[in-house]
């Protein structure tokens, strides 16, 4: 069933007017009135609908049950990304949020091919939450994944107190780690997960150094170097796999 991402307080018996941008997905689904779709708004949980009108320009619903569904990972995830080229980063963004990622931290390091700021870096900003919630439509996800600003990872790593929070674990992926990803508990921490992944040229060793002092554990996915886009999509795959979340 068509899902749609609406931001705005709705309960059961509601009649709302549809968003623009889910008018014209409505439209190229080629929906009509009297048709069932589900909304959620980001809170938690789902509500399924009848299409009540649709217009050319205009879509109104009847908000029915209310469903308290939740599909997020039994830890909290933040994925630290040094900004990739292309549309590498909108792949891996589409991706992360499948995988279950609570937080997305864009990365302006020395060897970004892109480097993004002022208007530009928000432009590219809001993009970035488009694809989260249309990834969430996708994969069934009831709460919107957020996206930080982007940021220079030096501002980045300073904002970040060089203690972590008890149960708290920081893990920087680095192909010249000494600790394999087999070393990692079996268990999640009770805290909240980062994971610090380099641009296409990976961090410097400056970089790799000021991770270290914030106590980022450097790990290693194997013996061969995997590219950006591939890294923090396998080391996630893998702790889903490893603590919960399939």
């Amino acid at each position: 069933m068509p899902r749609f991402f609406v931001g705005t307080p709705f309960q059961p018996g509601d009649l709302i007017q549809l968003p623009d941008d889910v008018t014209r997905h409505i439209q190229v689904l080629r929906l009509q009135a009297g048709d069932s779709i589900v909304l959620f708004n980001g809170e938690g949980g789902e509500y399924s609908a009848e299409l009540i009108e649709v217009e050319r320009r205009s879509a109104s619903v009847k908000i029915n049950d209310f469903r308290d569904i939740e599909v997020e990972l039994p830890y909290q995830l933040t994925l630290a990304q040094g900004i990739a080229g292309g549309d590498k980063m909108d792949w891996l963004i589409e991706k992360a949020v499948e995988l279950g990622v609570s937080t997305f931290v864009p990365l302006t390091t020395t060897r970004s091919v892109v480097r993004l700021s002022g208007e530009r870096a928000q432009r590219r900003h809001g993009h970035w939450q488009g694809i989260v919630r249309a990834s969430c439509e996708q994969c069934g996800r009831n709460r919107l994944p957020e996206v930080a600003p982007v940021r220079e990872i030096a501002t980045w790593l300073g904002a970040l107190p060089k203690q972590p929070a008890e149960g708290e674990l920081r893990l920087l992926l680095s192909p010249r780690a000494s600790i394999s990803f087999a070393a990692l508990p079996t268990t999640a921490p009770h805290g909240r997960i980062i994971v610090l992944v380099g641009p296409e040229g990976g961090f410097s060793a400056a970089e790799e150094a000021a991770a270290t002092e914030h106590n980022f554990s450097a790990v290693g996915l194997g013996p061969r170097v995997l590219r950006t886009e591939t890294a923090g999509i396998a080391v996630l795959s893998a702790l889903a796999a490893r603590w919960g979340g399939w």
